[in-house]
């Protein structure tokens, strides 16, 4: 008699250690799970203001996106130089400002500024 409830439980723990392995495995697949940061929902909506009738196709799409996540990556890397080289220790909107200036050509800094410019009197207006 004996025997036969050590079996039982002995069953039940099987059954219990099944249910861990399973819930386990879930958690470790959210786990696996991360954001991939992207531009192409902000791409896509200035397209769209742009030129309403037009579509964009996934490549482009990855194209526009890696220029816009470079662009960045640059605008940051030299307004840190600047917040350097001025002994300071915040990155401002001047810093940003002087950084477009040197890395974007002639006519394409001169709107990117102005742009820049109106973003940020519009945050800080609503502040």
């Amino acid at each position: 008699m004996p025997e036969q409830g050590s079996k039982s439980s002995a069953s039940s723990l099987k059954g219990y250690k099944k249910a861990v392995t399973k819930t386990q495995k879930k958690e470790e697949k959210k786990r696996k799970r991360y954001r991939k940061e992207s531009y192409s929902v902000y791409i896509y909506k200035v397209l769209k203001q742009v030129h309403p009738d037009t579509g964009i196709s996934s490549k482009a799409m990855s194209i526009m996106n890696s220029l816009v996540t470079d662009m960045f990556e640059r605008i940051a890397a030299e307004a840190s130089r600047l917040v350097r080289y001025n002994k300071c220790s915040t990155v401002t909107s001047r810093e940003i400002q002087t950084a477009v200036r040197l890395l974007l050509p002639g006519e394409l800094a001169k709107h990117a500024v102005s742009e820049g410019t109106k973003a940020v009197s519009k945050y800080s207006s609503s502040k």
